[in-house]
């Protein structure tokens, strides 16, 4: 009978390569707390650009729209206007 406690890193468990797993699952945690650093510093750039006097809500929007292919910023751009004129804005 074998105690899971003195596996060896390496062995399989249910036909699973332990430490590849490891492995994959710590590459993952530390990508995490990288993208929760970024989260971070962009918070603070926008906390920032606010104390500059600047709109962080039209600067998200611009971000938003600058990551858009512009074939589908053009035509969101003239759908926004169509309906903006249906609706007399």
């Amino acid at each position: 009978m074998s105690d899971d406690a003195t596996l060896e890193p390496t062995s399989e468990v249910g036909g699973i390569a332990a430490e590849h797993l490891r492995s994959f699952i710590e590459r993952i945690e530390r990508l995490e707390e990288e993208k929760a650093n970024i989260a971070n510093d962009i918070k603070d750039v926008y906390a920032e650009a606010k104390s500059s006097g600047f709109d962080t809500k039209i600067m998200r929007q611009i971000v938003r729209m600058r990551k858009m292919d512009r074939d589908d910023l053009a035509e969101q751009d003239e759908l926004l206007e169509l309906y903006r004129r249906a609706i007399n804005i």
